[in-house]
């Protein structure tokens, strides 16, 4: 499998951006932070986690993989909720991913979790050379990484398994707009379980209208820090 690695520059505050889509990975006023308002509670997974049954998976799909920071947050909260016998699936996809070693080099700054960054780290090579999924935590969270263009990735998927939440992700409409469009709109849908539920770091109009055309009821939330506004949403 042929890869185009993300090129990258970093701040003086050793944050990567990136060079393609002249774009942040993750917010500068703290990306952990992002993560947590952004994506985890505006899909209730603290409360969602909480209430799986021995048994049970819960499945997230991620447009963007970046850092892997979304995925290790998830996986934090999952252990911290989640009955020991439920699984967390998560799914993502990611056209340019990081070297490896650029994505342990902005995983370093957050050493809250070192412990699953070294074993993403461990791993992550693995995925790269084509093993799209690939299980952690004694086979209790299972990575699936498809790399390439969104729409093409999520259009391959069949619907045997089902996204419980989904974390609408990348860089934003205005640097990637190639991404946020009314296919992948669509594909979201299409892979969706009943009452999926989704949010973004975006606010854009078109984005909105995009998700409701696909089947979404979608809402505007204060966004984090100096974005104004976020979207975030359920299936009909």
């Amino acid at each position: 499998m042929s890869i185009t690695y993300a090129r990258l520059e970093w701040d003086d505050q050793g944050r990567p951006l990136s060079s393609t889509y002249n774009d942040v990975y993750f917010s500068s006023l703290s990306g952990l932070e992002e993560t947590h308002y952004v994506f985890l509670q505006h899909n209730r997974l603290a409360e969602r986690f909480a209430r799986l049954q021995d048994g049970d998976c819960m499945v997230i799909g991620e447009t963007g993989f970046g850092t892997g920071l979304n995925f290790l947050c998830t996986w934090q909260l999952f252990r911290q909720q989640a009955v020991h016998d439920a699984r967390l699936h998560f799914i993502s996809v990611e056209k340019f991913p990081l070297q490896p070693a650029d994505l342990s080099r902005a995983l370093a700054l957050w050493p809250e979790l070192d412990e699953p960054a070294q074993q993403l780290a461990s791993v992550y090579r693995h995925l790269l050379d084509g093993v799209q999924s690939i299980c952690l935590d004694n086979n209790r969270v299972q990575l699936s990484l498809l790399i390439g263009d969104a729409r093409e990735q999520l259009a391959r998927l069949d619907t045997r398994t089902r996204v419980n939440a989904w974390f609408l992700d990348g860089f934003a409409p205005a640097k990637n707009p190639d991404m946020w469009t009314d296919q992948l709109f669509t594909q979201l849908a299409r892979l969706s379980a009943p009452d999926a539920t989704l949010a973004t770091f975006t606010s854009a109009g078109f984005v909105r209208r995009g998700l409701q055309n696909a089947g979404f009821t979608m809402q505007r939330n204060k966004g984090f820090g100096h974005k104004r506004e976020m979207l975030s949403g359920w299936l009909k």
